[in-house]
This record gives structure tokens, C-alpha cells and sequence, in this order.
């Protein structure tokens, strides 16, 4: 490890219990010694996704919900230390966080890490990370929650999960923009660009226009789409979908009578449906309808976290008629 501090304190969120039984607290924890692949990273912002308010809130499967343990996975900020096989970036550098992969299974090798095999233990797993810096609440705290625990002052991450953008930016500012990009942005523009592959000629439909859809959005008009539908029932996020560029705009609260979302998409998309469907949402009703609109030969792709016990019902000879 290069320089002669080991450890680092600093303050960080950690979730003791779910948040609905006030169970995340702002604590003082300090960082475990870093390893001979890890970097420890002094964060300067980190986004919050649906995914953080999901694990932090559950109980029953322990692979998910356990505590205590610090959450968070769109974090940005500086190198501190860097392990002696680190390469990715040096102390003072600029860098992303993002989640962890092998690098060795057939999904990694075949450039597909979010599929990655090992993906559950790597970024859910119960690993200590930090310890308690009070002696109110002494002993391990788990970390590298997808690779990285953003919420938190100081945090370890693999290298794996370290992008350097130290040529990229200007300012802590700008570094602070970016924190996005580790998660929200790379999932929905990801989705559209790499899993999709979508072009000009093809319609698609984003449901859910939080962080992952509207990045959706603006890959979807970068992509050239000729139709780009946002669905959402929040004014404001139906508005910026437009201005990022969706052509139209369904709010699902304000339906006329007797018309179902599935039709009001294909409406839109001359009564076949869209070529390309995408659920950022992860609510039963939304997934189930984005299998009934999409066109025969379409393309569905899930991206939003579901419930943990939702099962999804497919209906054999519908699911024959589409690509995925």
C-alpha cells in the first residue's frame, strides 16, 4: 500500500435496521486495510438509486437484507491509497465507482460484466469493510455494496470497479455531475445502446422516467429513434423526458376511461406496438403490460428491480412472438 496511513475515518450512513424503521443513522466508522487490489477513495458525491432504498429496507432473505452495513453505488471522488497490484489509477487521481465482476467467467470474458456470474457475492455479499469508530455501536460494518458503499466519507473499492476520469475532468465539480454515471446513466443508456442495439428505425418505450429512463430517453434520440415514448404518471419528469427527447409522453394517471396503457402505446406505434420495451420500474403491473404491448419480434428488457417474491407469469404462445 503506498503511503503510511492504513486506515481512514470519516462519517458514513449506515443502515443498522430498514429505513422505514429509522434504521439508517449517520455515524463516524473507519475503513478496513486495504487489500493488494483495492483503492481507497475519498468520495465527493454519490447518487441514490431505487436499489439502495430496496436493500436498506428488506428483511426475510439474508443475501439481500442484512445489517448493519453501508449502501450506496454512484459514488465519484479521489484516490487516497492504492494496494501494490493496483494499476487502474494512483493516489490524487479522479475517478467513478461502479460495481464489481470476476473478469474471469464466460460472461466477463465475453464483455458482458453485469452479467457476471459471480455478480451476487461480489457486489451483495456480506463483506466487513468498516468498523464502528464509536464504542455505542463497536464491530464490523459490511461494505463493497456493488463494489463500492458510496455512502460514506472514505470507502474501499476492488479495482475492478474504478473507472479513472482524471483527463475527463476540470473540477471537483464537475467530478460531483458525474456520480451519476456509475449506475443510473450507464444502465439506461447502456440498455438502449449496448442490450437493444437500437436504430433508427425502431420505436421504443421506457417506462419509468427516473435516472435510468430518461438516460433511456437521451440514448434512445442519440440512437435516432423515430419514436420515443416515456411513460410516468410525475408532470416534471414527463416534461424533461420531452425536452431530452421523447416524442410523446403517457401518464398513466390520466388515462381516458376504458383505455389501458397497453393501448395508449400502441396507438402511438401504428397498433403493432413498440419495437423495443423497456421496464425501469420493477412494479408487477408495469412488467406484465410491457410483455402485452410490444410488437411481435420486439424486444423486452427488464432493468427495474422487481419485489424479491414477484413472479412473472409468461404466457407461452405471446412470449414465442417476441425476441427476448
Amino acid at each position: 500500500m503506498s503511503g503510511e496511513q492504513k486506515t481512514w475515518t470519516g462519517k458514513a450512513i449506515v443502515a443498522r435496521d430498514t429505513l422505514a424503521n429509522n434504521g439508517w443513522k449517520m455515524e463516524e466508522v473507519t475503513t478496513k486495510e486495504i487489500e493488494e487490489d483495492e483503492l481507497l477513495v475519498e468520495l465527493v458525491a454519490s447518487g441514490i438509486c431505487h436499489t439502495d432504498i430496496m436493500c436498506g429496507s428488506g428483511s426475510g432473505n439474508p443475501d439481500l437484507f442484512y445489517y448493519p452495513r453501508v449502501l450506496g453505488h454512484e459514488g465519484s471522488g479521489y484516490v487516497k491509497a492504492v494496494g501494490s497490484k493496483v494499476q487502474v489509477a494512483k493516489p490524487g487521481d479522479a475517478v467513478l465507482l461502479s460495481f464489481d465482476w470476476c473478469g474471469k467467467c464466460e460472461s466477463c470474458k465475453g464483455g458482458l460484466p453485469s452479467l457476471c456470474y459471480e455478480s451476487m457475492p461480489l457486489n451483495f455479499g456480506n463483506k466487513a469493510s468498516f468498523t464502528s469508530a464509536g464504542a455505542k455501536n463497536a464491530g464490523d460494518i459490511a461494505g463493497k455494496f456493488f463494489g463500492q458503499s458510496s455512502f460514506a466519507r472514505y470507502s474501499v473499492a476492488k479495482q475492478n470497479s474504478v473507472v479513472n476520469v482524471t483527463s475527463l475532468v476540470s473540477s471537483k465539480e464537475e467530478l460531483q455531475t458525474f456520480a451519476p454515471l456509475g449506475c443510473g446513466f450507464q444502465t439506461g443508456a447502456g440498455t438502449v445502446v449496448n442490450v437493444a442495439k437500437a436504430t433508427p428505425k425502431d420505436s421504443i418505450v421506457v417506462l419509468g422516467l427516473g435516472g435510468v429512463g430518461l438516460s433511456a430517453i437521451m440514448a434512445a434520440k442519440l440512437s435516432g429513434c423515430r419514436i420515443i415514448i416515456g411513460i410516468d404518471r410525475v408532470d416534471s419528469r414527463m416534461e424533461t423526458a420531452k425536452s431530452l427527447g421523447a416524442t410523446h409522453a403517457i401518464d398513466t394517471s390520466k388515462l381516458p376511461d376504458g383505455k389501458t396503457v397497453i393501448e395508449a402505446v400502441q396507438e402511438l406505434c401504428e397498433g403493432a406496438g413498440p419495437a423495443i420495451t423497456i421496464d425501469t420500474t420493477g412494479v408487477p403491473v408495469l412488467v406484465k403490460a410491457a410483455i402485452e404491448m410490444t410488437r411481435k419480434g420486439g424486444k423486452i428488457i427488464q432493468v427495474g428491480s422487481t419485489p424479491p417474491d414477484f413472479q412473472v407469469e409468461l404466457p407461452a404462445f405471446l412470449f414465442m412472438n417476441s425476441d427476448d
